[in-house]
């Protein structure tokens, strides 16, 4: 008779402020590292690496859809007669969730092993002398820092023979990603995002040195890449199980060295083949110069790009190793995407060491008036553990927050030199509202039609930035649809809150976020209705649309500010 190995991979959310899992009926963001674990230990069952008479068998949870309860995972494991639980994925916030699904498991015997950023990205900057990692270590969960392609197949030898090693580290040896099996999440887990969107990555590493990043530091700086065959089985795999969204998870698919035979691969797919794919990417600010990029990202299906701005200061963007990101290239590159009739998303970052609340609010008001972005999000400058940030003030003793939970990018971790925590705080949160008013709204909406953009695609995007803070209280990249809350499922040390309070409240919490999120989607849209209407709608123009010259930079506050800084 077969035996039965269970592997269970599990990709934790973490907790919002109240103590509660953030999860939801919809989440909005699928996780790469689950979906390239899931192809991996297919693979590995495919080639039977336990033996002809073991069969494995595969389950894949992401927290963030899913409710995760360790005593079904620790039974599931024991009626199978054996198996292990693999954290994947497990970034610096999800670290404290992470344990607490971990401890109730190594109380019943299983075993348990925990990888990702926060474990790669504290033993590459810091030599894994971290006091959460020591908590792990405590519960006797096994670490992995690295990248698993090649070295899935040990793992699970060792935990099928009970002797998991405490620390399996391949942050020295990356390996190539050419070949490798699909990356792959089952059309049941993908529907449980928004859109049903799945991801893949075409390439790792990033050349740059932001300060701020823990990818070149995690990831490496040298590119790994897949072929276009890759990309192309991919896309088939998926499509195949009814999947035709795909987000390219790599940090900049613009510095991937085959992003033109993979996008000429994937033209083909859409031009010849009539197979209907779109795609999210991440790109940096000076893809615009490279020839072809855009017009064959249009080609490809690219529908909504996410740029990192970071800043408009370039002293700050200096100080951050930002290098690569020119101010004066701005313009040209968001005039660029919109032509190309692409969403843009931009990312900003709130906190470098010249900012002030009135400065961002400032600088806020410029990006307004002169840069045509779509969609804008705010972050705060965060010494995520894994980044030079990071490092540099570990080595210097500086305070940082120790509560790990709150290294989401949405909480004030550490110190600024010339805003108190209350100030950053409250600028963070006002620089949503001051971007996100009515008359902007219809600003960029009226650029979009004038453009004959996505504008309805837009519509949603600012509905879900704008309500995800304003109404959920959680960054928008880890907000979603229908907001799942389980009373038991409350961080460890808060108390539990009785039934007979915990139910209607949840449930009169639920109908009135439904409500504020019915009533901004449609005062939104009534927006974009009154400018559908407007018969001129397709000869509107402003300082943003205008081309960008040499001549007119001068009348920029963009950069006669920046001069001024100077």
């Amino acid at each position: 008779m077969k035996k039965t190995f269970c592997l269970i991979l599990v990709k934790p959310s973490h907790y919002d402020d109240d103590g509660y899992v953030i999860q939801w009926f919809r989440s909005a963001i699928p996780s790469n590292s689950l979906a390239a674990l899931y192809g991996l230990a297919r693979d590995c069952a495919a080639r039977k690496v336990l033996g002809d008479d073991v069969e494995l068998a595969i389950h894949t949870y992401d927290e963030t859809n899913t409710r995760i309860r360790p005593e079904t995972l620790a039974a599931m494991i024991e009626e199978a007669g054996g198996g292990v639980v693999m954290l994947v994925g497990v970034q610096s916030n999800q670290f404290p969730r992470a344990l607490d699904i971990a401890r109730p498991l190594r109380a019943r015997g299983i075993n348990v092993i925990l990888g990702g950023f926060h474990v790669s990205g504290t033993i590459s900057m810091l030599n894994g002398v971290d006091p959460d990692l020591d908590r792990a270590r405590e519960l006797g969960v096994s670490l992995f820092a690295g990248e698993a392609e090649g070295r899935l197949d040990a793992i699970l030898r060792d935990a099928a023979a009970g002797g998991l090693d405490p620390l399996y580290n391949f942050m020295n040896d990356l390996p190539s990603i050419e070949g490798a099996p699909v990356p792959l999440i089952t059309a049941l887990r993908a529907w449980r995002t928004a859109g049903g969107v799945t991801s893949f990555d075409a390439g790792r590493g990033c050349p740059f040195q932001c300060s701020f990043c823990t990818i070149i530091n995690v990831q490496g700086r040298k590119s790994r890449r897949r072929s276009a065959d890759d990309v192309e089985e991919i896309v088939r795999v998926n499509v195949a199980q009814g999947l035709h969204s795909f987000f390219i998870t790599d940090d900049n698919f613009a510095r991937n060295q085959h992003w033109e035979v993979i996008l000429d691969r994937l033209i083909k797919l859409r031009e010849e083949e009539g197979i209907a794919i779109h795609f999210i990417i991440q790109v940096d600010t000076l893809c615009h110069r490279i020839p072809n990029f855009i017009e064959k990202c249009r080609r490809a299906g690219v529908r909504r790009v996410f740029i990192g701005l970071e800043n408009i200061n370039p002293d700050s963007l200096v100080g951050a190793k930002k290098r690569q990101n020119k101010i004066t290239e701005y313009r040209k590159m968001l005039l660029a995407w919109k032509a190309a009739r692409v969403i843009t998303y931009a990312g900003y970052i709130l906190g470098f060491p010249n900012d002030t609340p009135e400065s961002i609010a400032r600088d806020i008001e410029i990006i307004k008036k002169e840069l045509p972005i779509d969609v804008l999000e705010f972050f705060f400058l965060t010494p995520l553990p894994g980044s030079e940030d990071h490092q540099v003030l570990m080595r210097k003793g500086i305070a940082v927050d120790p509560d790990l939970n709150k290294y989401d990018l949405n909480h004030v971790t550490t110190a600024h030199p010339r805003m108190s925590g209350k100030e950053w705080e409250d600028i963070y949160q006002s620089a949503w509202n001051l971007y996100y008013t009515k008359e902007h709204v219809e600003t960029v909406l009226r650029r979009l039609v004038a453009m004959r953009g996505r504008a309805t695609n837009a519509i949603l995007l600012m509905t879900w930035f704008k309500g995800s803070i304003q109404i959920e209280g959680v960054h928008p990249l880890e907000a979603g649809l229908l907001r799942y809350k389980f009373r038991h499922d409350r961080r460890p040390g808060l108390p539990r809150v009785p039934a007979w309070r915990f139910y209607p409240r949840y449930v009169i919490e639920t109908a009135g976020k439904l409500r504020r999120w019915l009533s901004t989607y449609l005062e939104l849209r009534k927006i974009y209705v009154r400018i559908k209407k407007d018969p001129r709608r397709l000869e509107y123009t402003d300082i943003a649309l205008t081309p960008v010259t040499d001549a007119g930079l001068d009348t920029l506050e963009l950069f006669r500010e920046r001069a001024a800084v100077g």
